[in-house]
């Protein structure tokens, strides 16, 4: 079993940063891709960005040229870079990761608990 956890939500103000974090622990090694969710109150779960294990990555259209992921292989780790942070970013960010049966854009083998964003305009 793998287990995430993620750290580094909270409030900000429009237009400001924040850095998440998940970390992995257990059985990393099965890991290929890891990635960040994202969900609002009655919507669904959308794909906020990913990276795979070789470093290639795939962003939201919403987030490109603002969020940066990375991954640091050695920690089972990845982070989320968010700069320009918007009211429509505000949402719960959840972890993602697929085992190496499994990549994007199927749904993740595991998740993260969330951690909340929130921005004030």
């Amino acid at each position: 079993q793998v287990q995430l956890v993620e750290s580094g939500g909270g409030l900000v103000q429009n237009g400001g940063s924040l850095r998440l974090s998940c970390a992995a622990s257990g059985v990393t090694f099965i890991l290929n891709a890891m990635g960040w969710y994202r969900q609002a109150p009655g919507n669904q779960r959308e794909l906020v960005a990913t990276i795979t294990r070789g470093g290639t990555t795939n962003y939201a259209d919403s987030v490109k040229g603002r969020f940066t992921i990375s991954r640091e292989n050695a920690k089972s780790t990845v982070n989320l870079q968010m700069n320009s942070l918007n009211a429509e970013d505000t949402d719960v960010y959840y972890c993602g990761a697929w085992s190496h049966l499994k990549q994007p854009p199927a749904r993740p083998d595991y998740w993260g608990q969330g951690t909340q964003v929130t921005v004030s305009s």
